[in-house]
């Protein structure tokens, strides 16, 4: 059998990891009629159906799957060979694909970004917003963002952010006209945006004090994704929002937002770089980590 060349395998990955032969395209500088053609010759030279086409979706085979999940590894380690020749030469290049949370991607533009890419102007960031939490190694993701109590316990972890306090929010329109609120369990009498999860499930809000801690499965006729989102409803007025406080500054700031139950407050530790332990490191990923590792320096402990 003809092995596939090098351009037909970064193709299928490509498809394979945006599921839409029209994005990889675009990514790829090609034409997707030009890409599909690849695609269906690649097939043809496997002998095997890579992709379930309908007009809607792109999906993998099980043969495809497999043959993502082999290949990533080893497009990885060529990315790693081919850099590490580059950094003989003084000049780091390749690129770094970090998957993280919308908190964890503005972080890295507002504190990390714009100093690394001066800096090393020959790496290219390939950064991957997700709120879900996506296993980092199986998509081939170089590294992931995420509250570090939801990081495996099996990865590397790096502080970017200080801890992260969770804040019950509401606009002081919607707090004059609404009943008190003394107790976490007052919430059962008010209007909440409630928050779904990526998974599906609905956010229950967490509280403790001192030795109490409980969820609440808080009422509420408007469910949102987004806690960006959740906090513009918010300060419209539509109801009570509970959300980490990164989203909250600005409208805390300008009297938009009321913080309620203080004491109840619950905390995460912030936001981590994570990847394996057992990855070898390029050498732009190692600026890079070293690059988080400043920019944490100079991020305040009580936010991020």
């Amino acid at each position: 059998m003809k092995r596939p060349s090098w351009n037909d395998t970064l193709m299928f990955i490509t498809v394979a990891e945006h599921r839409s032969f029209r994005r990889a395209a675009d990514l790829l500088g090609m034409k997707p009629s030009t890409l599909s053609h690849a695609i269906k010759g690649l097939e043809a030279q496997l002998q095997v159906r890579l992709f379930q086409r309908t007009t809607r979706s792109v999906s993998l085979t099980d043969a495809g799957q497999h043959l993502y999940q082999r290949l990533v590894p080893l497009v990885r380690d060529m990315d790693d060979a081919l850099e590490s020749v580059t950094a003989m030469g003084q000049t780091p290049g390749g690129t770094l694909r970090i998957n993280g949370s919308d908190a964890a991607i503005r972080l890295l533009m507002h504190h990390v970004i714009p100093d690394f890419t001066r800096q090393y102007p020959g790496i290219a960031l390939d950064l991957t917003l997700d709120n879900a939490l996506s296993d980092v190694v199986k998509q081939g993701f170089d590294a992931g963002i995420r509250l570090y109590e939801d990081i495996p316990q099996d990865m590397v972890a790096v502080r970017l952010s200080g801890a992260i306090r969770f804040l019950t929010l509401a606009s002081p329109a919607y707090l004059a006209e609404a009943a008190p609120l003394t107790v976490p369990q007052d919430l059962l009498q008010h209007r909440c945006i409630r928050q779904r999860l990526p998974g599906g499930k609905r956010y229950a809000w967490e509280f403790a004090r001192d030795d109490a801690a409980f969820s609440l499965d808080v009422p509420g006729a408007l469910t949102l994704n987004s806690s960006q989102l959740m906090v513009e409803a918010a300060c419209a007025g539509m109801g009570i929002v509970y959300v980490p406080d990164m989203y909250a500054r600005e409208a805390l700031a300008q009297g938009r937002l009321v913080s309620v139950l203080d004491a109840w407050h619950v905390a995460s530790r912030g936001l981590y770089l994570y990847f394996p332990h057992n990855r070898h490191l390029s050498h732009s990923m190692t600026l890079f980590i070293d690059a988080v590792r400043r920019a944490a320096a100079f991020i305040p402990r009580e936010g991020a």
